[in-house]
């Protein structure tokens, strides 16, 4: 009987230090403890070009992005240069060979648009997006509402903090049915691709987390979360950034902006200590991803973004 009973503490302990249980929680199979969470940091290819100049090939990011130490990569879809699938296979293969995870793919759309063909267009525009990111094997995607467009141009819109009138004739209810209407069509591919969608804070109906979440939380699909700009609240954003953290539709990716060198539009003193605890309280376990928005270059401010961000959520 004492054999017995070592043997099977033995078993015990073993399945202790395997799963992270502690000895006295192994005997009653309690929950194991578990460790403070670690984030893994991205950086999105925007951080190396800002459309600013010549566009960085996706080739070359990549290689900045190993070369600096991050852990993975975000594609800007505008940003790249070749989407055949022979250049995603090369791009899947230099990822690889690099260490890095190809996590999250930034694009573009507009359904804020009264005319119906509009929406159309960019809902099979987003439904190619999805699939060039089911080929790069990348697992959630950025989307976004659209603007009404009626700034004279982006430099307005950022002037007056993101805010702009409804486009004449057009209300905002019906604004949010379009834009909800349009998401919901593409749920299918992103099902069938495995693909997660993540509505981003950033500007249109998406300007406030309220806004966000009042489309996210209105469809409740398994295939669409949201996207944190942490750098896209004008306005109350520890409070905004809250609210998204603790919504019962998850973040998939949180996009963390720095501005070393003072930033291009505007310059914002983002507490990285403060956002971190929001994260880690509502459980958040995802990548952050590092969008580099300074006048500093890039070859210094970007290393200094990920020393900053590794310090606080790493």
């Amino acid at each position: 009987m004492k054999r017995r009973t070592v043997l099977k503490n033995t078993v015990l302990i073993g399945a202790a230090a395997l799963t992270g249980t502690t000895w006295s929680n192994a005997k009653t199979a309690a929950s194991p403890v578990r460790a403070q969470p670690r984030n893994r940091i991205g950086v999105s290819t925007y951080s190396f070009w800002q459309f600013r100049g010549k566009r960085l090939g996706m080739p070359a990011c990549i290689d900045k992005a190993a070369e600096m130490g991050f852990d993975g990569v975000e594609l800007l879809h505008v940003q790249m240069q070749d989407t055949s699938p022979e250049a995603l296979r090369k791009l899947k293969r230099q990822a690889h060979a690099l260490g890095l995870d190809l996590m999250g793919f930034s694009t573009h759309q507009g359904f804020l648009n009264p005319d119906p063909a509009v929406r159309q267009q960019n809902v099979e525009k987003t439904i190619h997006q999805i699939e060039l990111a089911y080929a790069l094997g990348i697992p959630t995607i950025r989307i976004n509402t659209g603007r009404w467009r009626t700034s004279k141009n982006f430099d307005e819109l950022m002037k007056n903090k993101g805010i702009e009138p409804v486009r004449e004739g057009c209300t905002v209810e019906q604004g949010f049915e379009w834009v909800t209407a349009s998401i919901e069509k593409l749920l299918p591919k992103a099902e069938e691709c495995g693909v997660v969608l993540g509505l981003e804070n950033h500007w249109g109906l998406g300007l406030t987390a309220e806004g966000v979440l009042r489309i996210v939380e209105k469809i409740n699909s398994p295939w669409l979360g949201m996207t944190l700009d942490t750098g896209n609240f004008l306005e109350r954003s520890y409070e905004q950034m809250e609210l998204m953290a603790a919504s019962k539709i998850p973040i998939q990716l949180v996009q963390a902006k720095t501005y070393y060198g003072g930033g291009r539009w505007y310059t914002l003193d983002i507490d990285y200590t403060r956002v971190a605890a929001v994260l880690r309280k509502h459980g958040y376990r995802g990548y952050i991803s590092l969008e580099f928005e300074g006048n500093e270059d890039a070859q210094t401010g970007v290393p200094k973004s990920l020393a900053l961000l590794r310090k606080h959520f790493g």
